[in-house]
């Protein structure tokens, strides 16, 4: 099996054609031995931030000393970013070679496991195989009833910034969707949350207490902002200076949950010096997350795909960019709210040219103009990635800025084309 082959095997079972649940997880990681039983992990949910947090502990625990997994989902760009340790990505030839092994297995299963179910048991092999000290595991959806909940009590649950998302699967409230997610959350860890929403914050506190499970909630307010550049953001916290290439205020967010995770793993025995927090921080990056790609004109990339994202979007734009007009270089699924988001993110708009998302929930980048239009926006539909960002950028000028925003399903397409059409490797 070549690792093209291995992709294209475990990408034949999509995962949002099948029924949620742990049964087919268990089964095929039983068969396996149960490799997750012999692992450590920080398992992380919630709506928006998941990746980034992810992102910054993983390089935080890498300056610590530590042999550090990254279990990730979606990628922006190739399939093995989503299973990598110390930063690499899952070699092909390991990819190809594991993937065989749980082919077997899964092929002689019933009920055969979906495209995350596999991805998950081929991470949790090559994790163990390659003997790293602790997984920052990233769920795909949900929590409870995520495939990587069957994971025995992290060393920290954290719950990031929780919206509505996925209300099909999960509840059409927050308080319904925060209860889902707090299925991570079991006796004998720590649970880190994002102190957002009043209602979500009540629910996590009521399962903590139910679980007999010790919370910190962060407090922003031992965050201090100091400045933001298009470099990167500087800020105190608890007093000691700190930086990071993030931008945006919901980053600043963010790392004051990786700071809380980075102080309840200390409590836990885990050795983590200032000086590896301050370079771990310093030295994270997270592409297409209000991401600089280029200047005349000034390329951005983000790939937010929800209300919270764009709001998260329009605050950067206002903090950073001052509050211009920009083309947005837009994509978006049909399952997502994606009318709302444009309401958030209009009064910045100068124009948007239209792309079709790589996903079969995306929404067709005619009709996705045809709504822009018929809401008074300006809006073109461009052929393919490479000539939306040719478009995109006549429109802004060398002057002007483009965003390319709506879904992660779009974003690592622009990063590849933007940086084949610019030379940049």
């Amino acid at each position: 099996m070549t690792q093209q082959e291995a992709i294209d095997y475990i990408e034949n079972y999509t995962w949002s054609t099948t029924k949620l649940g742990l049964e087919r997880t268990r089964e095929l990681l039983d068969k396996l031995g149960n490799p997750q039983k012999k692992l450590k992990f920080i398992h992380v949910t919630g709506s928006n931030g998941k990746g980034s947090t992810c992102a910054m502990l993983a390089s935080i625990f890498e300056q610590a000393g530590y042999r550090v997994g990254l279990y990730i989902s979606p990628y922006i760009e190739e399939f093995c970013e989503r299973i990598q340790i110390n930063g690499e990505n899952i070699p092909g030839e390991r990819l190809a070679e594991i993937t065989e092994q749980v082919k077997d297995i899964a092929e002689a299963m019933e009920d055969h496991p979906s495209q995350f179910e596999l991805v998950t048991a081929i991470g949790m092999i090559y994790f163990l195989e390659e003997n790293v000290d602790i997984v920052m595991l990233e769920v795909g959806m949900g929590g409870a009833l995520d495939s990587t909940n069957v994971i025995d009590p992290p060393e920290v649950a954290i719950i990031t910034n929780i919206g509505l998302e996925h209300t099909e699967y999960l509840g059409d409230t927050v308080e319904k969707i925060a209860k889902t997610k707090a299925g991570i959350i079991k006796p004998g860890c720590h649970c880190v949350c994002y102190d957002g929403l009043p209602e979500v914050t009540e629910v996590i506190k009521e399962d903590c207490a139910e679980k007999g499970v010790p919370l910190t909630c962060v407090d922003f307010s031992k965050l201090t902002f100091i400045e933001e550049t298009l470099k990167g953001q500087k800020f105190l916290w608890e007093g000691k200076e700190l930086t990071t290439k993030l931008l945006g205020p919901h980053q600043l967010h963010n790392t004051a949950v990786v700071l809380e995770t980075v102080a309840a793993m200390r409590e836990r025995g885990w050795k983590i010096s200032d000086k590896a927090v301050k370079k771990g921080l310093a030295e994270t990056r997270w592409p297409a997350r209000f991401e600089v790609l280029g200047k005349n004109p000034l390329f951005i990339l983000d790939g937010g795909h929800n209300p919270q994202c764009a709001e998260a979007l329009a605050v950067s734009i206002d903090k950073t960019l001052g509050g211009r007009k920009v083309v947005f270089l837009m994509g978006v699924l049909a399952d997502k709210d994606y009318k709302q988001i444009i309401e958030i993110i209009r009064p910045y708009a100068q124009e948007f040219v239209c792309l079709t998302p790589f996903s079969g929930r995306a929404l067709d980048k005619i009709h996705f103009a045809e709504y822009l239009e018929s809401v008074g926006l300006k809006a073109s539909v461009a052929d393919d990635v490479d000539s939306g960002i040719k478009l995109a950028e006549a429109l802004a000028g060398k002057k002007g800025t483009v965003i390319g925003f709506g879904s992660l399903y779009i974003a690592g397409y622009i990063r590849m084309a933007y940086k084949k059409l610019k030379g940049i490797k």
